[in-house]
């Protein structure tokens, strides 16, 4: 039986578009940019990180933010969550409340937006409040709200 439909197609029509950040180190006690925004706001449907090297064992509170070019302040796009000692294979994602802490798991799986979030053109981060060893690669999906909007890793 022929497969018609691809699933980078089935993907694209549920999701979006899909950007990926190679693995990187985690930001030492920063905030690290993943992805950059252009050309007006989007919806991100979904972000997930991987973790590809063990996170060292150390306690180090990290989220995700948003920092607009321009005018306005960075917004936190979740609470904090501890990834110390989160192994190769972890997963980590949001649920699109700003006041929910960032979900992980021990890579079985992880949830994913329950509320698609809108972030406008500038940044969007990783925030560690220490500097451990590790490192993570991000995939985010998106749909244009703006015309020409687009979003790139970082």
């Amino acid at each position: 039986m022929s497969v018609l439909i691809q699933g980078a197609q089935l993907r694209m029509i549920g999701l979006g578009t899909k950007v990926d950040k190679a693995t990187a180190a985690l930001p030492a006690s920063t905030t690290g940019s993943l992805f950059t925004v252009t050309g007006g706001r989007v919806m991100v449907t979904s972000i997930v990180g991987r973790v590809t090297t063990n996170i060292q064992a150390q306690a180090n509170a990290i989220k995700l933010v948003a920092t607009p070019s321009g005018s306005g302040a960075v917004n936190d796009l979740s609470g904090t969550v501890e990834s110390n000692g989160l192994a190769a294979g972890g997963l980590l994602s949001i649920t699109g409340l700003a006041g929910d802490a960032m979900v992980k798991s021990t890579g079985g799986g992880v949830s994913t937006l329950r509320n698609p979030v809108v972030v406008a053109a500038g940044a969007i981060g990783l925030n560690t409040a220490a500097t451990n060893t590790g490192s993570v690669e991000w995939s985010l999906t998106y749909i244009p709200l703006d015309d020409g909007a687009s979003v790139a890793a970082a």
